[in-house]
Order: structure tokens, then sequence, then C-alpha cells
């Protein structure tokens, strides 16, 4: 007993380093993303690093600074206002971050196009922010202002970080142009699309539903020579009201064509419904 608690709190010791790691990484790679596509391409993609872009453009304060300007009381006002949930790792994200923009400030640019500039900022923000929220924290910002501004409106999450993220992009194109303004849109857009793919992968795996009359067939088919288990729902048919079973089966997108084809051989006239997974987790799938 006394070595299996030993061994789990080692465990635990081990995956709190392991998300520490994820944090700085993460902020590290979002940090030298802003200062070699972003701020030298004047692309103020929302958030604080959106502020201090044209802020650093307008009066040439030093966005590091800007950035921990507005971090640090914002996380204060985050515990303040919603609770101490946020712990130690979004306060080494909210720190760790602008100081990497400091190190890394005489990186340059990498390329002076404004659509490469959004296309792989936009890419590489979503990548260190999908890395940090694998860490379980964040790097604070407006992320946080937009929750306490859903705490005491009742707008929702997602409306008031659009509207947070919505004022910046729109005073870019009226402090830079309109078309900087898009630009930004864009790397806004690819910075979402990017953090959900860290999060849930490549959606490589496929969830389908079986309704067929031979289901004891089919059912020992896909366990026997798919090796994959199966679900067996009960449902109703809608115009004969009668029960009808439905096998429901999750495969790698590499089985879905064998698993399509055994069914049809066991039963042509079977129905199949089809549907993306984006994460499994689980026996045969991943783990954590």
């Amino acid at each position: 007993m006394q070595k299996q608690k030993r061994e789990i709190a080692l465990h635990t010791k081990r995956e709190i380093l392991k998300e520490y790691v994820y944090v700085l990484i993460g902020a590290a790679i979002v940090a030298i993303t802003f200062n070699v596509f972003l701020l030298p391409n004047r692309v103020a993609s929302g958030g604080v690093s959106g502020i201090s872009t044209i802020l650093d453009a307008v009066i040439g304060w030093e966005p590091a600074y800007v950035q921990w300007a507005f971090n640090i009381p914002l996380f204060i006002a985050g515990v303040v206002f919603l609770g101490k949930q946020f712990g130690a790792k979004t306060l080494v994200g909210t720190i760790f971050l602008p100081f990497v923009v400091f190190l890394t400030k005489d990186f340059g640019a990498w390329t002076n196009d404004p659509l490469l500039a959004s296309l792989f900022g936009g890419i590489g923000v979503g990548l260190g922010l999908g890395v940090v929220f694998r860490g379980k924290a964040s790097t604070g910002g407006t992320d946080l202002a937009a929750q306490i501004i859903n705490k005491y409106t009742g707008l929702s999450l997602g409306t008031c970080v659009a509207i947070i993220d919505g004022l910046i992009v729109l005073t870019a194109a009226i402090v830079f142009d309109i078309e900087r303004g898009l630009y930004a849109l864009l790397a806004l857009f690819v910075t979402s699309k990017t953090i959900d793919l860290v999060q849930v992968g490549f959606g490589r795996t496929k969830m389908t539903m079986i309704i067929t009359e031979k289901q004891v067939e089919v059912r020992e088919g896909i366990l026997n020579k798919i090796d994959r288990g199966v679900t067996k729902l009960t449902a109703y048919g809608g115009y004969t009201d009668s029960e009808r079973p439905i096998l429901m089966c999750v495969v790698d997108q590499s089985e879905f064509t064998k698993l399509k084809q055994l069914v049809k051989s066991i039963d042509p006239t079977a129905f199949i419904i089809v549907t993306d997974a984006s994460e499994v987790l689980g026996e045969g799938f991943n783990r954590a």
C-alpha cells in the first residue's frame, strides 16, 4: 500500500512537471511567433499581443512591457472576480510569455509578406496556445477579461471573446489600414483552427452507427475480424415503432474501409451512418 502511494505521488509530480513544461514551451512558441511574424508586419490579431502591436506602432512602447502591464493586472482581477481557479501555471504563462518576447525582440522578421505572416503567425500562435492548454493553463490576457465580462453580463464566453478581439482588430484597421485588419482576422481564424488541431488531432477516427437485420453476424465480424469493440444501442423505428438495435463502433480511418466491406458482405441492405470522432479516449485509442 505504501509503495503504491509513493508511485501515485511520483506519477502526480511527473504529470505536474510535464504540464509546466508544456506551459513554458507553448508560451515560448507564441512569443517567438509574435516577434518574427506578427509584430514586424503589424498584424494585430486580437489579445494583449494585438494591443501591444498597436501601441508599439502608435507610441513606440516596448511590446513586452505592454503585455506585462496588461497581463498581470488582468490575472489579479481574474483571481479577485473569478476565484483562485487559474493556479500557478497560468501565472507562469502570463509572466513568461512577455519575458520571451523581450528576449527575442531582435530576432527580426522572417517574412515581409503580410499574408505569409498572417498564415504562419496564426499557425504559430495556435500551436503555442494549444500546447499551453494541454498543460491545463492559459497565458491570461484578454481571455480573463472575457471571463469576467461573461460572469457579470450574462453574455456567452464566445461572444465576449469575439467582442474583445473584434474591437482590437477594428482598432488595428483604423490605426493601420483595412487590409491589415483583414490580415488580422485571417490570423485569428488560423489560430483558432490550429488550437483545435493541437487539442483534438487530425480527426482520423470514425464513429459508425450500423442498422442491420443481421446484427449478430455483423457484431461478431467486427469483434473477430477487425478486433474492435461494439456497443449495442436500443432504438425504435420511426415508421413501424418496432425495436431495432443499432451497433456503434469506433475505428481508425485505416480500418473504416475494411469495416464497410465487412458489413456490406454480411448485409448489403445495412444502413451505415459515419461521422468523424474528434478525440477518442480508452482501450485501443488515446490514454490521455
